[in-house]
């Protein structure tokens, strides 16, 4: 049998040569997962079973074949929370932690207690059920409408214990938005990549759904469409709460202007983008 570091720099070998970026972090990540090990390389000697010797070299394949490790592990962090994914639904993403602590930072800055929340284009729920975690006396709903994202969502409130209300429908739709009134918050991470910036996608990117991806030529499709649309189910002094792409963020404050919103404020990500807006309907 071959030993634990013997193993793990062939599987490191194999991912660099076939041109992964970060392959020692990902081949960590498989070991962990496959030896149930958080610290895998303390026993370096350590002969792996066969079983889980295949398993390690079936994963270090999926990943040369460009197949999202997060998608191979099934299961990713987010906020500290544990989140299942799969083909068919986006990735969480250390980005979006951003949109999230926004929207706890404005309920506690503004003493509201138990918000009602609509999370739209849902998708694994990692803004929903973090929210509902953080916030415990919110009322959370997750709005989706991809049948092969909505079980994820189900089953990432179901593991975290988060009594999330799942809808299933078009966040586009005014029947949809007519379901949810009186709302103290909208959140959103609606797709955002251009028509240009689909077309040149990583191959691991290219993996995910294009569903919650493609935000039409300009990638500004969903601002435009969300924005006079849910203001409706916003109470007065209610916000909204969005994420958006890389030098997006003053088209996406036009269109909140335009639509009567006020007190735009703009957030940078801990890559120092300008990642966020939350503004106020008056």
């Amino acid at each position: 049998m071959v030993s634990r570091s013997e193993l793990f720099r062939e599987c490191q070998a194999a991912l660099e040569n076939a041109g992964i970026p970060d392959a020692r972090f990902d081949t960590l990540c498989i070991f962990q997962d496959c030896l149930g090990d958080r610290n895998p390389l303390f026993s370096p000697l350590e002969a792996v079973p066969a079983d889980a010797e295949a398993m390690i070299n079936a994963m270090t394949e999926r990943r040369i074949s460009g197949e999202p490790l997060q998608y191979i592990l099934g299961q990713w962090e987010f906020y500290g929370y544990p989140f299942r994914v799969g083909a068919g639904v986006l990735i969480p993403r250390p980005d979006t932690e951003t949109l999230v602590d926004n929207v706890i930072r404005l309920c506690r800055a503004n003493g509201i207690t138990s918000p009602k929340i609509a999370d739209l284009c849902a998708g694994s729920g990692c803004i929903a059920v973090t929210l509902k975690k953080e916030l415990p006396l919110a009322e959370v709903s997750a709005v989706e409408l991809s049948q092969e994202a909505l079980p994820y969502l189900r089953q990432n409130a179901a593991l975290n214990e988060a009594a999330v209300d799942i809808i299933e429908g078009d966040v586009l739709a005014e029947t949809t938005a007519a379901r949810l009134c009186g709302l103290d918050i909208v959140v959103s991470n609606p797709p955002y990549l251009t028509a240009e910036e689909m077309k040149e996608l990583q191959t691991e990117v290219g993996r995910e759904p294009s569903m919650a991806l493609a935000g039409g030529d300009d990638g500004l499709d969903f601002y435009r469409a969300l924005t006079p649309l849910w203001k409706g189910s916003l109470k007065s002094g209610g916000y909204i709460c969005f994420e958006f792409g890389m030098g997006q963020h003053d088209e996406v404050g036009k269109i909140l202007a335009e639509n009567g919103f006020e007190n735009i404020q703009f957030t940078r990500d801990l890559g120092g983008i300008v990642r966020t807006v939350t503004a106020v309907k008056r």
